[in-house]
């Protein structure tokens, strides 16, 4: 096992950790939530001879990979299992059985055990009925979906330790829909960090919201070419080398670059350019590629010089750690999690002339106004008041 370097915030996280058996820790998006459970796995596991299972849910595939390699960066001589439908280096498997063996061969080389799954596959391994030790729900404020919750419940009652990270709690004021209120089942908050505090600390950077208001037209025949121009615009005002572009569907993307003059005009700027959506894959410069690489490249172009645009829907929204990203441009609506979500992507630190995560909304007519001021409450909330943006279900 590695020694692991916490910041203040994560060593208090960490100790909080070990004195509760259960409970909430409210991160902000980019304040290293995911050191704090390596950290904590690596205490379990070398505190007692005896093996750990320890399992870690993801809200996709693509964040339990991410996951796994950020654990095992820091945990070596580990069995490693993944249990979803994604591809991995790992052993992985959704079927029972298979679970339950490998748990069994794991227990009898006295070996620990991380388990990498998502919610949707959660209830394979409850299936199983290995015994879990710990578990770590990362994204949290999906634990409460009515799909998901039966086994996150279960867990809550059944593993000796259950941790839920998040930055957007999300709570309920009707007894038919569960929330993060619900103590009983999630805790109490055993840690908030404020955002504030960690952008006082050099930690995050504090976003920069720009509202830009753009002439609407009437004439539907020239729509894409009047997005396209906008975006363009957008892009010429600020002059940014990294840029998260936040597409209301599929469809705008793919008519954004195959019907406009997008991809040439981001060519004569210098960019790069690439989308993935569950419906197209991932796209880089017009060429098909593998999610692997797709996400090897977005990390290589946002550690590095290279000027880029990355277009998505919803995929990139949420977890998924990005280097480098410079401006978030948000061309739909989203609820306040997806907002503080979103946000989190372009606040953590990079380049030293980095000073601040810069936030665009482009307002056309009565379009966008709804989502400026979203976006407004969430970073008053969050940045300003340091209270984490809390999503509430009434009915």
């Amino acid at each position: 096992m590695n020694q692991v370097t916490l910041r203040p915030h994560q060593t208090k996280t960490v100790k909080a950790m070990l004195y509760h058996k259960k409970g909430q820790v409210i991160v902000p998006t980019g304040g290293g939530k995911t050191m704090c459970m390596i950290s904590d796995a690596i205490n379990e596991f070398t505190r007692t001879n005896i093996s750990q299972t320890i399992v870690v849910v993801a809200p996709r595939i693509l964040l339990a990979q991410q996951l796994c390699e950020e654990f095992l960066e820091q945990i070596k001589n580990v069995d490693v299992l993944h249990v979803h439908s994604g591809e991995t280096h790992h052993t992985s498997t959704t079927k029972v059985d298979k679970i339950r063996e490998f748990n069994y061969q794991t227990a009898c080389n006295n070996r620990n055990l991380l388990i990498f799954t998502t919610y949707h596959s959660l209830h394979k391994i409850q299936e199983s009925n290995i015994v879990v030790d710990t578990v770590y729900f990362d994204e949290a404020h999906n634990s409460t979906a009515k799909n998901f919750f039966p086994s996150v419940e279960h867990y809550s009652k059944d593993a000796d330790r259950c941790y839920f990270f998040t930055a957007t709690p999300k709570h309920s004021l009707t007894p038919h829909k569960a929330g993060m209120n619900d103590e009983d089942i999630f805790g109490q908050v055993i840690c908030n960090v404020p955002a504030p505090k960690l952008v006082e600390e050099g930690y995050i950077l504090p976003p920069k919201v720009v509202v830009k208001k753009i002439d609407a037209i009437d004439d539907s025949r020239f729509k894409y070419e009047h997005e396209c121009e906008h975006v363009l615009s957008t892009i010429d005002d600020h002059n940014t080398d990294k840029i998260l572009i936040c597409a209301k569907s599929t469809k705008q993307i793919t008519q954004l670059v195959s019907l406009t003059d997008f991809v040439d005009q981001l060519s004569t700027r210098g960019y790069s350019y690439m989308y993935i959506t569950s419906k197209t894959g991932a796209i880089i410069n017009g060429k098909k590629v593998s999610r692997e690489e797709f996400f090897n490249v977005l990390n290589a172009w946002g550690k590095g010089d290279e000027r880029f645009v990355v277009l998505h829907h919803s995929i990139l929204s949420e977890g998924i750690n990005v280097k480098g990203l410079e401006t978030v441009l948000f061309l739909r609506n989203m609820d306040y999690i997806g907002i503080s979500q979103t946000i989190g992507r372009v606040i953590r630190t990079g380049k030293k002339e980095k000073t601040y995560g810069l936030i665009c909304v482009p307002v056309c007519g009565k379009v966008g106004i709804s989502t400026a001021k979203k976006v407004e409450a969430v970073v008053c909330t969050v940045f300003e008041k340091g209270e984490p943006a809390v999503s509430v279900v009434r009915k």
